[in-house]
């Protein structure tokens, strides 16, 4: 089990490696948390994906939460990467997921 650190310098790192790689979406599974409360991890990932986003350095972040067809971003999403449609967990809104677009 990672600290909040380590997994937020983790997270920088399989970026930095993504965007070497020139990959252009990444689906990070961060977890829930084992009190299946919300962890601290999860909340910290998703402040560090939103300010990446408020401040250009990824251009989309959609959460577990909102990984549904019903969701704008997600939808528009689809559109243009027919292949996520297959995703698993697609609709499931599971919060232990985020789709990061570089």
């Amino acid at each position: 089990m990672p600290t909040v650190q380590t997994a937020l310098q983790r997270l920088d790192r399989e970026l930095t490696l993504a965007r070497r790689e020139e990959l252009p979406i990444l689906k990070l599974v961060h977890g829930y948390g084992s009190s299946g409360a919300g962890g601290d991890i999860r909340v910290a990932i998703q402040k560090r994906l939103h300010e990446m986003q408020e401040n250009g350095e990824i251009r989309l972040c959609i959460f577990g939460e909102d990984w549904s067809k019903s969701n704008d971003q997600t939808w528009q999403l689809l559109q243009s990467r027919r292949d996520l449609r297959n995703d698993p967990d697609l609709g499931r809104r599971n919060q232990g997921i985020t789709i990061v677009l570089l």
